[in-house]
């Protein structure tokens, strides 16, 4: 049983593919929303033209949602998030006078992950270069 026929599939040959599996372990398939049982021929053919219809729709979604992005681009308008402002040298004091990644991470309103990736960015080289392997200065 499933809400409805776009849930169980993308595509109208994925959908046949999981009815036939299911069909062959014997397991009839139930659409509470459309109110459909694959069990008799009737109930199959509906869901094939349905689940047509539900893939032709998603695919005019899809197009739509290209166009408008491709218009926007075209207008010079930003895609996407703004980028994070950030200041990286307040965030490495705080980690140095022992405050925890969660703390810092709520003072500035940021994920942990955030947090750990500018700590990350900024820390120097675990071990310095040995005496005389050090580039010779040009």
């Amino acid at each position: 049983m499933t809400w409805s026929f776009d849930r169980l599939a993308r595509s109208v040959v994925h959908f046949l593919q999981v009815l036939d599996e299911l069909n062959h372990l014997g397991i009839a398939f139930v659409s509470r929303r459309e109110q459909v049982d694959s069990e008799g021929p009737l109930g199959r053919a509906f869901i094939v033209i349905v689940a047509a219809i539900s893939e032709l729709e998603r695919s005019l979604i899809v197009e739509r949602v290209r166009c408008g992005l491709r218009r926007a681009k075209l207008e010079g308008r930003a895609i996407g998030r703004p980028a994070l402002v950030l200041d990286r040298e307040a965030i490495l004091q705080d980690r140095r006078r022992g405050q925890s990644l969660g703390q810092i991470a709520r003072t500035y309103r940021i994920s942990r992950t955030t947090v750990r990736r500018v700590l990350c960015e900024k820390k120097p080289l675990a071990s310095p270069v040995p005496k005389g392997l050090e580039k010779p200065a040009a």
